[in-house]
């Protein structure tokens, strides 16, 4: 029997193995399966020693990564030659080992292939034994997973030092960016009580476009229609939402419709907005040294950006006392400034940026605050992920300012739920609520075109 055993490979994950989900799965067949592994990682693990031996490593700082990955595939087959007396090996299962040993030297190891799967939106590492991946806004556990867990501490080590960050049990929490702008997270002993952990969430290397959105029923073209002005119209916007419901996404496809002749400043915490504009000032945050010094929020970020003479600033989102600052820009002159938060409402986002404000310290009374914000903001989109796992663009509110001591919204668009179909897929629709809100006059005073009937209730959309 082949050491590799018997796996079902799924189609769209690129030669990747998926678990099987099969209930009758005997005892017998679970221990023939561990003993297979334990063989495979065992002959993987002695020829990547043997590898180590016999390559140069100053050698691999000097070749190309495909002239690299010819070397190593050269010695991989001598090593094999001598090594199939004690495992013998088919083609493919020769060309598996290869490419897996090409990705431990140059890659990531087992979750490499991942990284170059198109459909993968994140990878969820839960110690060595397991690999989550989400597609289409679902998760999938994979078959792929880690020798051990001083396998999957080597990885981390490789992609934090990579970036000039450390991880160790006196920091055993890190923040990082890999080359190809994907963000990671990793947490090891003793604060991950299982083992080392690691999340990564893929960076697009294509972006979607507002069509795409279309295409994907997050919008309709009404609704795009009306976000296109309201970029152009230089309104403060709010883009509000819970983890992985598509805030940057937005973001970035609202950042297309900024004139190319105006100069943006972006401040993220981990680079991830892609502007096409030719004129942008990026910036990130940096965290503390190792002694505790040197660290720079957005915060200090926000204000440095003032002094840059921004047209727009772009903060990827406010989750601190940054708040302040950016609504402080907005109230100050920089319009068309754009921002995201975390939260599960447009409401819920007012309550939220009231938080963040009492987070800097500074004693302001909560009726000051709230005014403050409806001045700053004009308008609040909100993104959720459905049961489905698709993303839509739910709400779309203007902020028309202070009734009490009240922030007042009127909903233009919204995406209502009717129900699930026989595959499980969301139903509903987008409508406009027949609000014509009170933005139009500068749309009007921009010559910005709208369509007639745009916010004409009749006019629905069902998926």
């Amino acid at each position: 029997m082949s050491i590799f055993g018997s796996r079902k490979k799924d189609k769209n994950n690129g030669g990747s193995p998926v678990r099987s989900e099969n209930n009758t799965t005997t005892v017998a067949e679970k221990k023939e399966r561990f003993v297979m592994a334990n063989e495979y990682f065992e002959l993987k693990t002695r020829i990547h020693y043997k590898l180590l031996d016999l390559v140069d490593l100053s050698m691999i700082d000097a070749l190309e990564e495909d002239a690299l990955r010819n070397e190593i595939r050269r010695l991989v087959q001598g090593i094999l030659v001598e090594a199939e007396s004690s495992f013998p090996l088919n083609a493919e299962e020769r060309e598996r080992i290869i490419l897996e040993i090409q990705d431990e030297v140059l890659g990531l190891g087992p979750i490499e292939p991942l990284m170059k799967d198109p459909t993968v939106s994140d990878v969820l590492v839960n110690t060595y034994k397991q690999i989550y991946v989400e597609r289409r806004g679902k998760l999938e556990l994979t078959e792929s997973r880690f020798q051990d867990d001083v396998h999957l501490r080597k990885i981390i080590d490789k992609i934090v030092s990579a970036v000039g960050r450390r991880i160790d049990e006196s920091c055993p929490m890190v923040d990082a960016r890999l080359s190809d702008g994907s963000r990671v997270n990793a947490i090891i002993p003793p604060l991950a009580m299982d083992g080392p952990m690691l999340s990564i969430r893929r960076f697009a290397v294509d972006p979607l476009e507002l069509n795409d959105l279309m295409e994907l029923r997050t919008l309709t073209a009404e609704v795009g229609e009306l976000l296109q002005g309201i970029v152009k119209a230089r309104l403060n916007v709010l883009i509000s939402g819970g983890t992985g419901t598509g805030k940057t996404t937005m973001l970035n496809v609202l950042s297309r419709f900024i004139p190319a002749d105006e100069r943006i400043v972006t401040i993220e915490d981990s680079a991830e907005l892609q502007l096409k504009q030719e004129h942008v000032v990026r910036m990130e945050t940096r965290p503390a040294n190792i002694e505790g010094k040197g660290q720079i929020t957005q915060r200090d970020l926000v204000r440095n950006s003032l002094r840059m003479r921004p047209d727009r600033i772009i903060v990827g989102e406010v989750r601190g006392a940054e708040v302040l600052d950016m609504l402080q820009a907005m109230n100050t002159g920089h319009d068309g400034s754009l921002t995201t938060v975390h939260a599960n409402s447009p409401r819920d986002a007012l309550m939220r940026l009231e938080t963040l404000m009492a987070m800097t310290g500074i004693n302001i009374p909560v009726d000051a605050v709230r005014r403050y914000i409806s001045s700053a903001l004009d308008v609040i989109i909100h993104s959720s992920r459905l049961v489905d796992g698709s993303r839509k663009v739910v709400s779309i509110q203007e902020i028309t300012g202070m009734e009490g001591d009240t922030v007042t919204l009127q909903e233009i668009f919204s995406f209502k739920q009717t129900g699930l179909d026989d595959n499980g897929r969301v139903k509903g629709r987008f409508s406009a609520n027949g609000i014509k809100p009170r933005f139009t006059e500068r749309f009007k005073a921009l010559n910005i075109p709208l369509s007639n009937d745009l916010f004409d209730p009749d006019n629905s959309y069902e998926i």
